[in-house]
């Protein structure tokens, strides 16, 4: 059993989910949350549109402040999350977790990508 439920709807006030300034509100309560020793679980109730902006705001960036074990243990699957809204949300899991298991080697690809090797 959750001990918060995040509504990520009445967080941000909008059924839109798709600014990373909005994530940032919703990863703030879970931060909270996770400090506070509670365990988390995410409502996607009313979420109409979601992007993976809004979602390395909101979860991504949760793998560069806790450790992988620690976040699997306290937050708990989203709720009412549609089939894509999971996949989304497993596609940023997944980049945050390569991202931050070595951040220079993302760094470097991008700088090369720019074209700007140094």
């Amino acid at each position: 059993m959750p001990d918060v439920i995040i509504s990520l709807v009445q967080v941000i006030e909008n059924k839109f989910c798709t600014a990373s300034d909005d994530g940032e509100k919703v990863y703030s309560r879970i931060v909270e949350a996770i400090k506070g020793g509670d365990k988390v679980q995410i409502s996607f109730e009313g979420v109409e549109d979601l992007t993976s902006a809004f979602l390395n705001a909101a979860v991504g960036q949760l793998y560069g402040e806790f450790p992988e074990d620690k976040l699997r243990s306290v937050l708990l699957p989203p709720l009412e999350a549609s089939p894509e809204d999971l996949a989304l949300l497993k596609r940023v899991v997944d980049r945050a977790k390569a991202f931050f298991q070595d951040p220079e080697r993302f760094k470097r690809a991008a700088r090369e990508e720019s074209g700007n090797a140094n």
